[in-house]
């Protein structure tokens, strides 16, 4: 026989398993028959939850919970209005992801935004309904779509012409969003407003940070000085703030992998401008996840980028070593995001990007600095860091000091560190002979990988990976060089070179291993560099061949030269004597052609 619960059970048991009953920093959340919605911070709603979780946060899931005596069938609308009319209340105020539990003790019903959800009739953990909401898979697609509505939204309807402002100004919003903006309630509003609270919000998130470092200040004052040439569109404005909020909503996703949503991002404002005016030429999202596993970067490293750009290769670190670690939550993921990541960028808004870029993907923007490495200072602060890794993809041309900044950092890290520099492939060979003896005199060139030539299409350079350790002299020790031929990645129209056919993970896998190991089974590729005569993947000459039909046709064209004769004009001559003064037939295997004698 089932035992029977009363309401007062039901509650108390259920505050216990969710564990409301824990005390949480910018939670307020706990069981009850006694506190009303006026009480948490809802004015004039007097209504009463049995249970509830809320987060200052209104962009992070909030739960309420209503309980039954186990004889009540929860069931009936009766009690599924009552658990919808109160997570209107939560929705009605900028709530985006409010989860409803409605249990009797043996039963239990959910639903998420008042739509219904599946849940265990037995009530878990409250981790157990976050997971439930931000383990959504993610669809890329959907993803390309939206960005591109961004992009164009911006560029068409309010006459953003610099690519840059698209990017910060979206960049900012999504910022604003996941601090709690809750932009979706601003739909009808005129623009003024939304510029005002998206800028009010993202101030607002770099406080405390700012006194650390305050050049993030320079986010909001270059999100400050961006014009819109026309707001007046109210549909435009409307749909801005759906998509940032769609947007906002994949980022949240624990199945976010660093690059793998704002890779997307970004690829689509940089479709039309891969090479910046700075030189920067920003790096696909495979290659940094494959550069993080080639230095070997673990959780426990400090990750350095001094010309961040964008600041893809700290992103992907951060998130590979936040899953190392245990997950967002994980007091080691706190660790790392406040002290393993340091980025430098020269570029003022490319600086303001990179630190909303990072503020979106759950902080680590304390340690950017805007400076330039090529100085003096920036190789100081450099010096001051714990650097254990570097990730780099620098500017290519001499004029924004490509070779004085590898070296810089080389100088400037400590000894036995692993720096992964993406540089053209001969960029080296074609350094003045001063400047590489010097860097080899004090620094190791172990490995060059040369990466697929389509790479960074449009932009017409083919590079490699350059693996240095630093502070060991080379001392002509040979140099590891290997030729990833092939990425797997197709060029899709109007959204660059992506993995439709998922090829990418095993081809990754492969070239880690091998190279770790120094080999190249599979492609054979692999070959040891003098550094003496190369610094650089040594491309295989292609062997001489000539045909039978090659040769033939070079001894006719010596002939008729030797006879004065126009290979041109006689070729023509023979042709037309072929088609058209020949008795020409054919059948199912073969033509023929009789030519018939002509008078002449």
């Amino acid at each position: 026989m089932v035992k029977f619960l009363t309401e007062d059970e039901v509650r108390d048991a259920d505050k216990y398993a969710l564990a409301f009953n824990e005390h949480e920093a910018g939670i307020k959340q706990g069981t009850g028959q006694l506190t009303t919605f006026n009480q948490l911070g809802f004015t004039g709603v007097s209504g009463k939850p049995d249970g509830w979780y809320i987060p200052d946060n209104k962009n992070a899931v909030a739960i309420l919970l209503e309980t039954k005596n186990s004889n009540e069938d929860i069931g009936t609308k009766k009690w599924i209005d009552e658990i919808k009319k109160n997570c209107t209340i939560l929705m009605d105020a900028g709530y985006s992801k409010v989860i409803g539990i409605l249990h009797n003790g043996y039963k239990a019903r959910g639903f998420l935004n008042n739509e219904p959800i599946d849940i265990p009739d037995e009530i878990q953990n409250k981790h157990f309904y976050f997971d439930m909401v931000n383990n959504q898979s993610l669809d890329k697609e959907k993803i390309y779509g939206i960005t591109a509505n961004i992009n164009n939204n911006l560029h068409i309807n309010f006459g953003v012409k610099n690519l840059y402002h698209r990017m910060i100004f979206t960049a900012c919003a999504l910022v604003a969003e996941r601090y709690g903006a809750g932009l979706k309630k601003l739909k009808g509003c005129e623009f003024p407003l939304l510029h005002t609270q998206i800028l009010n919000v993202t101030h607002k998130s770099l406080q405390e940070d700012k006194k650390q470092n305050s050049k993030l200040q320079i986010l909001t004052d270059v999100y400050a000085r961006i014009q819109m040439n026309y707001t007046e569109n109210q549909r435009a404005i409307d749909d801005f703030i759906d998509d940032v909020c769609d947007i906002s909503d994949c980022l949240n996703s624990n199945e976010w992998r660093g690059e793998d949503v704002m890779g997307i991002f970004f690829n689509e404002f940089n479709r039309y401008k891969k090479k910046t005016e700075a030189g920067q030429v920003f790096t696909p999202e495979h290659i940094t996840s494959f550069m993080y596993r080639l230095i070997d970067v673990t959780e426990n490293d400090y990750v350095g980028d001094f010309c961040c750009g964008s600041g893809s290769f700290l992103v992907k670190s951060m998130s590979n070593m936040m899953r190392s670690a245990g997950g967002y939550a994980a007091n080691k993921s706190k660790e790392i995001r406040k002290k393993h990541l340091f980025g430098i960028e020269f570029d003022r808004e490319i600086y303001a990007l990179a630190c909303a870029n990072m503020l979106i993907h759950k902080d680590g923007k304390t340690n950017l600095e805007q400076t330039d490495m090529r100085t003096e200072a920036a190789c100081e602060w450099v010096r001051s860091k714990p650097i254990t890794k570097v990730l780099m993809n620098p500017p290519y041309e001499n004029k924004y000091g490509c070779m004085t900044i590898v070296e810089n950092v080389l100088d400037s890290v400590k000894a036995g560190t692993d720096c992964a520099f993406i540089l053209p492939d001969k960029k080296l060979e074609k350094a003045s002979k001063a400047q590489i003896e010097r860097i080899l005199s004090n620094h190791k060139l172990v490995k060059i990988i040369k990466l697929p030539e389509p790479l960074f299409f449009g932009v017409g350079i083919t590079t490699s990976i350059f693996v240095f350790k630093a502070g060991q002299p080379q001392n002509n020790e040979e140099i590891f060089g290997c030729y990833i031929e092939d990425d797997g990645l197709e060029t899709v129209k109007n959204k660059g070179r992506h993995d439709v056919k998922h090829k990418w993970q095993d081809i990754e896998d492969y070239w880690i291993d091998s190279i770790s190991k120094l080999r190249d089974t599979k492609y054979n590729t692999a070959q040891w560099i003098n550094p003496k005569e190369h610094l650089s993947y040594q491309m295989p000459e292609k062997p001489f061949e000539i045909s039978e039909e090659d040769f033939k046709k070079t001894a006719m064209d010596y002939i008729c030269f030797k006879q004065g004769i126009d290979t041109k004009e006689f070729g023509e001559k023979l042709l037309n004597t072929a088609l058209y003064a020949s008795e020409v037939s054919a059948d199912e295997t073969s033509i023929s052609i009789k030519i018939r004698k002509r008078d002449d």
